[in-house]
């Protein structure tokens, strides 16, 4: 139990400092795929399916990530 929590701890260090060189864009898209990603395993937990809930909500929150980025920017450039 303890090796599994301190594997935890290094992997969200390590996913941390790994946004720092990112674009606006793939930040927007990455937090979209782990929102939907932790919805969608939650949602899918309750048919018995996490695994594909979860892939499915990564997918449309990536997709919903970079839409919004687009609508952002779109924003952005009339001002």
């Amino acid at each position: 139990m303890r090796s599994t929590r301190l594997a935890l701890m290094l992997l969200a260090g390590l996913g941390l400092s790994a946004c720092a060189e990112m674009t606006p864009t793939q930040r927007n898209v990455g937090i979209g795929a782990l929102g939907g990603a932790a919805l969608g395993g939650i949602a899918g937990s309750f048919s018995g399916n996490a695994g594909m809930g979860a892939l499915l909500g990564a997918g449309v929150g990536g997709v919903g990530g970079y839409l919004y980025d687009q609508s952002q920017r779109s924003r952005q450039s009339y001002y």
